[in-house]
């Protein structure tokens, strides 16, 4: 059996991500599939693959598990309003 794997360089929260609670400026998200992203490093945060960044964030934790990753990620600058 195959599993989905990849490497992103960018994240797409499609509006799913969840605060942290007891954390200033952390949120979560839910992802399908196996993703890899750059630990402790800054990269672009977008709501969708179609549109602009809404700014930049630095992951903090991955989780796999069931298929699915969890990302836990620390929101750096904000270009725009949520």
């Amino acid at each position: 059996m195959t599993v989905p794997f990849s490497i992103e360089w960018k994240l797409v929260t499609g509006g799913k991500e969840q605060r942290v609670q007891d954390k200033e400026n952390f949120f979560s998200i839910v992802l399908d599939g196996y993703q890899l992203f750059p630990m402790e490093e800054r990269i672009e945060i977008q709501r969708s693959q179609s549109t602009d960044q809404i700014g930049f964030g630095k992951v903090v934790e991955l989780t796999w598990k069931n298929n699915q990753t969890i990302c836990t990620y620390q929101l750096l600058s904000l270009h725009s309003v949520n």
